[in-house]
């Protein structure tokens, strides 16, 4: 069997979110389903490294804009393969019957403000295409399969949860810096700063924890700024604790990790996720972890961390202090962590995104 895959999104320098499952995915994709032809679509010249093997092709394809419903579309066109799989939301007008996408999220739906007229009509044309024309959908999270039938009426059955996996390989960075603890407890943030990942009631919360229970931590905040970036530099200049907040903003992976596994506790109070993958990456690197029980973020998280009500300062500053305050829920939340990421992994992705697109 030949099979496409859109991997315009793969080989990008700096993979986030869409672009590290992709990544992750066609890599396994390819050494488990050894018996087919798998043909890479990209709009840029790549490198596939040292996983290159015989089954696979490269059609690189350069195209100005609108590269998915013309260029791709018109490859569709002339020379289809037996199935397309789309692992980026967005499938081409011209596509195979048998075309299988990826949604991980609808954000949009929940949060329009943070995205311009086009995007937001684009997202919801291109969703709605997709729920009547793919042959199957495939989610991250049982939660995004509850929202696309909620939004969008797509028949359940056509709908498959595939969890994302997690790379432990990925955080084995140098153990020496990895252990050096930094001269000042903190607590951390990753994540793009934006109002969805819900910063200013973080950043309350956080004045709370100061002024309640008087901790010596600091916050810091890691990621590229996004939508209500603004509101949140406002509110760090007006904090009485402004000194102890800290945005370092987009860092390397290697010092993501030695940031997350030296921090005290990882928050992720996000109003909505498709899934949550930092939260997976605290719980490999022993870090425990208060997040949102809004969206996907519970079925992540399983019993792993403390879940706290998103929409309210004080359970957010609460669930902290439950750990802060309590070394044997401290050594609970670390140990359940590491079983709970144990569940996740690239080759259960792959293998069942492979029966999938074998169907």
């Amino acid at each position: 069997m030949v099979i496409g895959i859109d991997a315009s999104r793969a080989f990008r320098k700096e993979r986030t979110g869409t672009e590290e499952y992709s990544y992750e995915l066609i890599k396994k994709l390819v050494r488990l389903g050894s018996s087919h032809q798998f043909i890479l679509y990209t709009d840029r010249k790549i490198e596939i490294g040292n996983w290159k093997l015989g089954n696979i092709k490269i059609k690189y394809m350069p195209f100005p804009r609108l590269w998915t419903q013309i260029r791709l579309s018109w490859e569709m066109l002339i020379n289809p393969p037996d199935v397309l799989f789309i692992p980026a939301h967005a499938m081409p007008i011209v596509h195979p019957e048998k075309t299988v996408v990826t949604i991980h999220g609808l954000e949009y739906e929940y949060f329009p403000e943070a995205y311009s007229s086009f995007e937001q009509w684009y997202l919801k044309w291109s969703t709605r295409f997709t729920s009547r024309h793919a042959w199957k959908i495939i989610t991250p999270s049982q939660n995004t399969k509850r929202d696309l039938i909620k939004f969008y009426g797509i028949d359940s059955d056509k709908i498959r949860v595939v969890h994302h996996g997690f790379a432990k390989s990925k955080i084995m960075v140098n153990s020496k810096q990895i252990t050096e603890k930094s001269l000042h407890p903190y607590l951390l943030f990753i994540g793009r700063l934006e109002k969805r990942k819900n910063i200013l009631r973080l950043i309350d919360a956080f004045s709370v924890l100061k002024q309640k229970y008087n901790i010596p931590h600091r916050l810091i905040l890691v990621g590229k700024p996004g939508y209500g970036h603004k509101n949140s530099k406002f509110k760090i200049r007006n904090s009485k604790f402004k000194s102890d907040i800290i945005e370092l903003g987009y860092v390397s992976q290697e010092e993501k990790f030695k940031l997350s596994k030296n921090a005290d506790i990882f928050i992720y109070p996000s109003l909505y996720e498709g899934f949550g993958m930092p939260v997976l990456e605290a719980f490999s690197l022993g870090t425990p972890v208060v997040c949102s029980s809004a969206s996907s973020l519970p079925e992540v998280a399983g019993n792993a961390a403390i879940l706290v009500d998103p929409l309210d300062v004080y359970s957010i500053a609460s669930g902290v202090w439950k750990i802060l305050s309590d070394k044997k829920l401290n050594t609970e939340c670390v140990q359940k962590g590491s079983i709970q990421v144990q569940k996740f992994s690239w080759d259960k992705c792959a293998r069942e995104t492979l029966s999938i697109l074998e169907l």
